[in-house]
């Protein structure tokens, strides 16, 4: 049995699946055939269902529930871990929606952080996470959401914080931020579902079990990113909420998709 399975080139996702790509586990005699892209290229299969199994943004889930089931395992939920709203130079918050902002994915939790905070914002533009940061230098966005590793790096470019999203999204929910999760494709039989869980969980245990090693997979997909923080992008974003959501977790993603709504009805579906 073979199943497409789509994760990004990040640390976070490379050390959660290394393992299960490069049969370090047991598959049990399931195959996979591996797609890396960024999130948005993967939220948008993820809309048209290219793949059998796929990492996503908690963004996109509402528009996926028809036809993908959320796995336990394997995400990235948490606290402390959200995106950053940032700047060349300070800027007063009551002045962000009126200006040019550079998001990662229409679709991405970024993106609906983003608009639970600044609801009249409208001019955004769309972009790769890893583009923001130069459109901010170069003056094609007043300000940019980021994400992943440039949360470790924004502060050697000298740029500015504006408003961590996260916090926000904590302070307003008292939530959790639900970042990414693992979506199966609807149709099959219970038990799979939960062997796909489960393969993903032990590969996240074996991964545990050998840090702070970091694999040649994670290594040879990381570009230029040095081991500091390759390491510091796991701990922020793998967690015990990668191994399973839990109780606290399963409520983190309801309240997300009540905000969705929330925010939908309230600024339109052009803006989400």
């Amino acid at each position: 049995m073979k199943f497409s399975l789509g994760f990004s080139p990040c640390p976070n996702d490379t050390f959660i699946f290394n393992a299960l790509v490069n049969k370090k586990i047991d598959t049990e005699g399931i195959e996979f055939e591996l797609f890396l892209e960024d999130v948005e290229t993967l939220n948008q299969w993820a809309v048209q269902g290219k793949l059998d199994i796929s990492k996503i943004s908690y963004g996109v889930l509402p528009l996926l529930l028809s036809h993908y089931e959320l796995l336990d395992a394997g995400g990235a939920l948490g606290k402390g871990v959200g995106p950053l709203l940032i700047a060349r130079e300070p800027i007063a918050l009551t002045e962000v929606p009126g200006g040019r902002i550079a998001i990662p994915g229409q679709r991405t939790t970024a993106h609906l952080l983003f608009s639970l905070a600044f609801p009249e914002a409208r001019r955004k533009e769309f972009m790769v996470f890893s583009d923001i940061e130069d459109a901010v230098l170069s003056g094609t966005a007043d300000c940019g959401v980021i994400i992943h590793e440039n949360r470790f790096t924004y502060q050697q470019r000298d740029l500015v914080k504006l408003l961590d999203l996260g916090e926000y999204w904590e302070h307003e929910t008292g939530a959790p931020i639900p970042l990414g999760g693992i979506v199966f494709r609807k149709g099959h039989d219970a038990a799979l579902s939960q062997k796909i869980n489960s393969l993903i969980r032990k590969s996240l245990e074996y991964a545990f079990d050998h840090y702070p090693e970091l694999p040649e997979f994670v290594r040879s997909h990381a570009q230029e990113m040095d081991e500091r923080v390759m390491r510091q992008h796991i701990d922020l974003y793998v967690n015990n909420y990668s191994l399973s959501l839990g109780e606290d977790g399963a409520k983190a993603v309801r309240t997300l998709l009540q905000t969705y709504e929330r925010i939908h009805q309230r600024v339109g579906i052009n803006s989400l």
